[in-house]
C-alpha cells in the first residue's frame, strides 16, 4: 500500500512539469523560426492594429518576419490580404504594380500584411504548417529587399 502512495505522490509532484513541455504546435513553430533564422530572416512578435475591413481578423500579436533593404529603395508601401490572393492597400485599392502583385499572389494564404519602408521589408505571417511556405516567404523577402 505504501508503494502506491509513494507513486501517487510522485505523480502529483511531477505532473506540473509536464505542462512545461512544449506542445507539438509550439515545437513546430520553433522549428520554423530556427529555419528562418538559418535562411537569413529575422523574426519578432509584433502587436498590430488591423484594419476593420479584413474578413478574418488576425491575432493581436503576430509573428513578423523581416529583412533589411539595400540602399536605394525609397518606395514605401503596405498591403493587407483581405481574401486569399486579394491584396489591398489602406484605401482598399488593389495593388497596381504588376510584378509586385504577382509576387504577393504567390505568398501563402495566412500572410496577413506586407509592408516596405526605406530600411526594411516586413511580412506578418500566421505560421501554418505548409511544406514550402517558409521558402516562398524567404524568396519574396529576398527579391523585394
Amino acid at each position: 500500500m505504501s508503494v502506491w502512495i509513494i507513486l501517487l505522490l510522485l505523480a502529483f509532484v511531477l505532473s506540473p512539469l509536464a505542462m512545461l513541455m512544449p506542445s507539438r504546435r509550439q515545437r513546430g513553430r520553433m522549428d520554423v523560426r530556427l529555419q528562418a533564422r538559418r535562411m537569413g530572416l529575422a523574426m519578432q512578435l509584433s502587436r498590430e492594429q488591423w484594419p476593420h475591413w479584413l474578413a478574418i481578423e488576425p491575432p493581436g500579436q503576430c509573428p513578423q518576419y523581416h529583412r533589411a533593404r539595400r540602399r536605394g529603395h525609397e518606395d514605401c508601401w503596405c498591403y493587407w490580404q483581405a481574401a486569399p490572393g486579394q491584396w489591398l492597400n489602406q484605401w482598399r485599392e488593389p495593388c497596381g504594380d504588376a510584378p509586385l502583385a504577382e509576387q504577393l499572389a504567390s505568398l501563402p494564404v495566412d500572410v496577413y500584411k506586407v509592408e516596405a519602408t526605406a530600411q526594411m521589408i516586413a511580412l506578418y505571417w500566421g505560421e501554418r504548417d505548409e511544406p514550402d511556405s517558409l521558402q516562398k516567404i524567404a524568396s519574396f523577402l529576398l527579391a523585394r529587399a
